[in-house]
């Protein structure tokens, strides 16, 4: 089938977390015989970043205003099989009413549910959706499962919702050789956001400031110059994304810090947990609704609600760590791996196409798997 996408950016991985995902999906998406047609507005910041250009059996299209690209737009859509709308997307409410008025299935991925329901619950407009919110589209996949899907429908008129999680691309995030430079016993990797900074304390700061021959590393951007800096927390302002990995090979153990509007909504899994466990490094992560849904605390992930639980599991031994990251990696390489994301987004479109508004029986293990009840 062809694929038209309406989208943030698959062109730069630089501060978003769009792109590695849709870089694996149209890789893996092109071996099952699909071709990817991408539009993306070429938006200074993501320009000067720019780490990927050619989609493997497929199109980047990059457009400097959205009426040139209306008749490339128009054009693709007269013979594709799927027009896709994506969060983010610059130009998104007038994608949507080019999609909505064509010929393929019509279909809303919102990669951020999160953040589009803190921002109806408040009151704000979403600039990537209309005023008719989701209801002309044939079904929306999520990032987010759990209620969140119900929220789509009931908030913003969805169809039908299905979660289509985020995903790993084993080749890209694979275990490294070590740098000295990383080199962390706890690391974490994160924008400075308030809504986390007292989850960050608790978790880093604070088993900073108890550990003082610990070596901890934080990586990311926008820290206040009064942050509270520890002679053995390390700093890297920013971490290109092709260093990742790097990152979490010199990394002991690693730390995974949820946003407020994600860890209220419950099954989103951030990228990074995936990412980390795809490098073969322990991970520790705050406490969220449906987190062993991805995976078994305890036997493939650690997870701290206080101080006390960083520190117990820093004091774990070398092979005890091993022996989770490891049951870690084959869970995310075999479940959460771009290969397996893209036959489940197949099988969703298939039973959309066939079978109108539920899906097919053939369907329904990815399904069930989608929407986080397995």
């Amino acid at each position: 089938m062809k694929l038209v996408i309406f989208g943030l950016t698959i062109s730069s991985s630089w501060g978003n977390g769009h792109a590695t995902v849709w870089r694996g999906l149209c890789r893996e998406l092109a071996r099952l015989g699909h071709q990817v047609i991408f539009f993306e507005k070429n938006v200074a910041y993501y320009a000067a970043h720019r780490d990927f250009h050619d989609i493997p059996g497929g199109k980047l299209i990059l457009y400097e205003t959205w009426s040139e690209a209306l008749s490339h737009a128009r054009q693709h859509l007269a013979d594709a099989e799927v027009a896709m709308v994506t969060s983010y997307c610059p130009d998104g409410i007038a994608a949507t009413e080019v999609v909505v008025s064509s010929r393929p299935l019509r279909v809303f991925y919102d990669l951020d549910t999160p953040v589009t329901l803190e921002r109806i619950e408040a009151g704000h407009d979403v600039a990537y959706i209309g005023a008719s919110g989701l209801r002309d589209f044939d079904i929306v996949l999520s990032f987010t499962g759990g209620r969140a899907l119900l929220d789509l429908q009931s908030r913003l008129g969805a169809k039908r919702a299905v979660a289509l999680y985020g995903s790993v691309d084993p080749a890209v995030h694979r275990p490294v050789t070590a740098r000295e430079s990383y080199r962390a016993d706890l690391s974490y990797i994160g924008t400075y956001a308030d809504d986390r900074q007292a989850m960050l304390n608790a978790l880093f700061l604070d088993p900073a400031l108890r550990l003082p021959e610990r070596r901890f590393l934080i990586a990311g951007a926008q820290y206040p110059p009064a942050f509270a800096w520890l002679q053995n927390v390390f700093f890297v302002h920013h971490i290109a994304p092709p260093d990742h990995p790097a990152l979490y090979s010199s990394s002991r153990l690693t730390l995974n810090v949820t946003r407020r509007a994600m860890a209220q909504s419950g099954y989103c899994p951030s990228g990074r947990l995936f990412e980390a466990a795809a490098c073969g490094t322990p991970v520790v992560t705050d406490c969220w609704d449906g987190l062993e849904s991805f995976f078994q605390p305890g036997e493939e992930i650690l997870v701290a609600t206080q101080t006390a639980d960083v520190m117990a599991a820093l004091e774990l031994s070398d092979g005890q760590l091993a022996r989770i990251a490891g049951r870690a990696r084959q869970r995310a390489i075999e479940e959460h791996c771009a290969a397996r994301r893209a036959r489940q987004l197949e099988a969703i479109l298939d039973s959309v196409a066939v079978d109108g508004p539920e899906p097919l029986a053939g369907a329904a293990e990815n399904c069930r798997v989608l929407r986080g009840e397995a």
